[in-house]
């Protein structure tokens, strides 16, 4: 297949990406036949998918306009995607034209294709690096310059942290990026939830096992842990259609089948 130009020359596009699904989840174009085959086989098992990422964006809208309303100027999207239908400088400048965002990504299709839609933007700022390695991301230009002015931050990590295994310790990790943070500063969390779909949930788990970005879902008291250090707003951590809906009645009458628990806190 003729290789699109925002896609990177090394990159194996026989092999599912879970940015490019993701994208297909949300409607978007930027995504290839083998990606789709992997989404279609998910729904299969699992056929909310697609509504449960739309919630998952919507939480991310929603989280943002609430900082932004509170004086945030400062984003800081960890495991940001390929950023459409709604990008975090989208919503945040909606509110605060002079918000100034960094875009992080391990996956180098997610961050060419951001630099692509970047390029212009000089309030913007890119960085392809890995949650993993935690002092390698905010040792980065970008990342210290938008924390050095010492004002509130606002951290997204949003559908993210689920793609970090137990054992290299997504909540020491998010310890790490806590302690760099000014006060007032404030964490927007969004995570795969072990108890929603006890039924699906491994045979799903098992599906990401093919891709380089196993999935590992957890379970609320877990996700709440991440919190450690940060003062949570009401509701807590809770799943997503529930986190201050714009609208009560748009909650549904079983919010659990959106199989993901979200949260806000900030840093005293």
């Amino acid at each position: 297949m003729r290789r699109p130009s925002w896609v990177p020359e090394d990159t194996d596009l026989d092999k599912p990406n879970a940015a490019r699904v993701y994208d297909y989840y949300l409607g978007g174009s930027h995504n290839f036949e083998v990606d789709r085959e992997m989404a279609r086989k998910a729904m299969s098992m699992w056929p909310e998918l697609p509504q449960i990422m739309r919630s998952n964006r919507a939480f991310l809208r929603r989280a943002v306009t609430f900082l932004a309303e509170r004086g945030v100027t400062r984003f800081l999207d960890i495991g940001s995607g390929i950023p459409t239908f709604g990008a975090v400088h989208e919503i945040a400048r909606a509110i605060r034209p002079e918000a100034e965002v960094v875009y992080v990504d391990r996956d180098p299709v997610a961050a060419a294709h951001s630099r692509l839609l970047m390029q212009d933007d000089p309030r913007s700022a890119v960085v392809q690096a890995d949650l993993r390695d935690v002092e390698d991301l905010m040792a980065r230009p970008e990342v210290t310059e938008l924390l050095s002015a010492g004002e509130p931050v606002g951290v997204l990590l949003v559908a993210v942290a689920h793609f970090v295994s137990d054992d290299e310790d997504p909540w020491k990790l998010v310890g790490v990026i806590r302690d760099a943070l000014p006060s007032g500063s404030a964490l927007v969390l969004s995570h795969a939830s072990l108890e929603a779909r006890p039924d699906q949930a491994e045979d799903h788990q098992k599906l990401y096992r093919m891709t380089p970005t196993p999935l590992t879902m957890r379970t609320r008291e877990q996700v709440t842990a991440m919190f450690a250090g940060f003062e949570l707003v009401e509701p807590g951590v809770v799943h997503l259609p529930q986190w201050r809906p714009d609208q009560p009645d748009t909650v549904g009458e079983h919010p659990e089948r959106i199989a993901g628990v979200a949260g806000v806190g900030f840093r005293p």
